[in-house]
């Protein structure tokens, strides 16, 4: 573990944050002690730099729902890779993939693709700005990194805290884009009306679903009242595409947006993302200049082209919802068992747990804590895979089952502090990415 906290030291210095990815920063699950770098993986398993084998119940952050190094996905990236990944010329590839795509969403018609969740984020606000004539976007959920986003907390710094995370500081973001972005909140359609009212607006971009379902026709009003006001409406799935279902999430609740983006799990872990929309809209996307070098670049296409076969052939989607709903039974079991007070949120392929008492983040750096020590990548949530069959599942739980005791001890009366070695974990994100 020296060797691990040396490194991490060393990226302290020479990276910003230490790290590009915020869910990856290892604060977020233990002051001291998390492995946060590996030299291999292999189905659910992740080594680390001291030759550790861990479970991994994260699974990169969601993007490989078949599991590490699925052979059909790399054999096809590999022989991609021996042929040439890049020329001057494109791939077919990328047209492949926008075929299969546009036949998932049958009422889209064209494609436009990039390599991560923010860029593609991105690239749908131009499109669709530029097809609404309006520059006002309001937003429900977590939509990336980039200064559109974060300008939302130019006019109050806490627009995005219940969407994402406390005190995030615009910094660098053009004081400029103030009052261009607005936040309204899950199911609160008074909100959201109201936005609507006294606003501008010309996009609505939101995720179909985070922690709470849909209440009282919140996802159908909203499609009513862009339809009515001629607003483009946005669905971010770079989280949930392609996990209860063969696409996205939407088509469960019956609302089709304007744009939807994909991302996460349609590479298996190889980096590409998707804007699929509607001809009227994504034909703005040739009048205003959208273009980088490597979203040509073929692996992605290729790597989505063979996740996306894989998938259909073995049906992940209702595996990976069937083992994300065996983790929020075995949650309610030891709960019961262990006579804790539970909030379980989140798909069932995306599933997440909260303790309602005053010690929910030091309880969620227990478990990480704790279950570590059984070499196992866990926390308060989990990012359901194929591979988490009953088996692993049962292998969780009987660890977890230990952890779930001393919590229950902590709300009896005995000292949390005595049982975390190096204090509580930084909060992270209100749930994933």
């Amino acid at each position: 573990m020296k060797n691990i906290e040396k490194t991490i030291k060393k990226a302290e210095n020479l990276i910003p944050g230490g790290v590009s990815l915020f869910s990856k920063k290892p604060q977020n699950f233990l002051q001291k002690g998390w492995p946060s770098y590996f030299i291999k993986t292999d189905k659910v398993y992740v080594w680390d730099l001291n030759k550790k084998k861990y479970l991994d119940m994260f699974f990169g952050v969601g993007t490989n729902t078949l599991g590490y190094n699925n052979k059909e996905v790399d054999k096809a990236v590999i022989e991609c890779c021996r042929n040439g990944n890049m020329s001057s010329l494109n791939s077919i590839d990328e047209v492949m993939l926008a075929e299969k795509l546009v036949s998932l969403n049958p009422w889209a018609s064209k494609v436009r693709f990039a390599r991560t969740g923010g860029e593609a984020n991105a690239i749908a606000i131009r499109i669709a700005r530029a097809a609404s004539g309006k520059d006002k976007v309001a937003v429900c959920g977590y939509h990336g990194w980039h200064d559109w986003y974060l300008s939302a907390n130019l006019s109050n710094k806490k627009n995005l805290d219940k969407l994402l995370l406390e005190g995030l500081k615009p910094k660098g973001v053009p004081k400029s884009l103030i009052n261009s972005v607005y936040t309204f909140e899950y199911n609160d359609l008074a909100k959201f009306k109201k936005i609507i009212a006294t606003n501008n607006i010309g996009v609505v971009k939101m995720e179909v679903r985070r922690d709470e379902k849909p209440k009282n026709n919140f996802l159908q009003s909203i499609r009513k009242i862009c339809d009515k006001k001629n607003i483009v409406l946005i669905f971010d799935e770079c989280t949930t595409g392609f996990r209860e279902n063969y696409g996205g999430l939407y088509k469960k609740y019956a609302v089709v947006p304007d744009i939807v983006l994909f991302g996460k799990a349609l590479g298996n872990g190889y980096a590409i993302t998707a804007i699929v929309g509607k001809d009227e809209v994504m034909k703005y996307g040739n009048e205003t200049f959208i273009s980088s070098t490597f979203w040509t670049e073929r692996i992605g296409f290729v790597a989505a082209n063979k996740t996306l076969e894989v998938m259909k052939k073995q049906r992940s989607w209702i595996k990976i919802k069937k083992n994300g709903k065996l983790i929020k039974d075995t949650w309610k079991r030891l709960a019961r068992e262990h006579n804790l007070n539970i909030k379980i949120g989140g798909i069932d392929p995306l599933p997440s747990i909260s303790f309602k008492s005053k010690n929910n983040l030091g309880y969620k750096t227990l478990i990480t804590q704790e279950m570590l020590k059984e070499k196992i990548l866990c926390s308060n949530l989990v990012f359901a895979s194929m591979l988490h069959t009953k088996k692993i599942i049962d292998i969780y739980e009987d660890h977890l089952s230990k952890v779930f005791k001393k919590i229950s001890n902590c709300e009896n009366g005995y000292s949390l502090k005595k049982y975390l070695k190096n204090g509580v974990c930084n909060s992270g994100f209100k749930r994933l990415t």
